[in-house]
């Protein structure tokens, strides 16, 4: 093949090349806005399951608190959590009766589990709700069932502890059978949410 043989093909190859990646830009940037607000979408349901009580969702700069906590939580008991965002939820008059703290424990059994957590501005934690969970089939997903959940909604304590002999105090959480591992990962990233709004928040 002659040299010019050689550039050509190369030209046609680059060009291929060239539409390609406009094609899956041009794909990307399509797409890209419907998943974006997909996700928010699901982010806002979260929200409401957990402080339905909130007229709306107000999104503050809580970065110093969230900077705060993250230190704070590195050294507490709560497993390798951290938090990574807060709502403040208003009521109808426009003052902040609450929190949506989104909080993600890396210790899963199945990977990342991402948590909103709904807390009065008392420190009452109203509810959770998942946003990541992908642990085992009938074990460690039995941590999305409402029975399980809803062990968290209408106590206030400061954290909260997994037992496996029968929760007997506000703070206590019966753990899954066959999944302590999720337990306490679900149980520490609400820990490292309450930690937020206690101590770097809720002043």
């Amino acid at each position: 093949m002659s040299k010019g043989g050689f550039v050509k093909d190369a030209m046609i190859l680059f060009a291929i090349t060239l539409v390609a990646g406009a094609c899956l830009g041009g794909a990307y940037e399509i797409t890209k806005g419907p998943i974006e607000a997909a996700e928010l979408a699901a982010k806002e349901d979260a929200f409401r399951t957990v402080l339905a009580d909130a007229d709306t969702f107000r999104l503050d700069d809580y970065s110093a608190a969230l900077e705060k906590a993250n230190t704070d939580v590195a050294g507490m008991n709560f497993g390798n959590v951290q938090v990574d965002e807060c709502a403040t939820g208003v009521d109808a008059s426009g003052g902040a009766m609450g929190y949506v703290v989104t909080a993600t424990s890396k210790d899963g059994y199945g990977g990342n589990i991402t948590v909103s957590i709904g807390i009065t501005a008392e420190g009452e934690v109203k509810g959770i709700e998942f946003l990541t969970i992908g642990e085992t089939a009938g074990l460690g997903m039995n941590a999305t069932q409402p029975e399980w959940k809803g062990q968290f909604a209408g106590k206030t304590v400061e954290s909260f502890t997994v037992t496996k002999s029968g929760a007997s105090a506000d703070n206590e959480i019966d753990a899954i059978s066959g999944a302590t591992i999720t337990s306490n990962a679900v149980t520490g990233a609400v820990n490292a949410a309450l930690y937020f709004t206690n101590s770097c928040v809720s002043q």
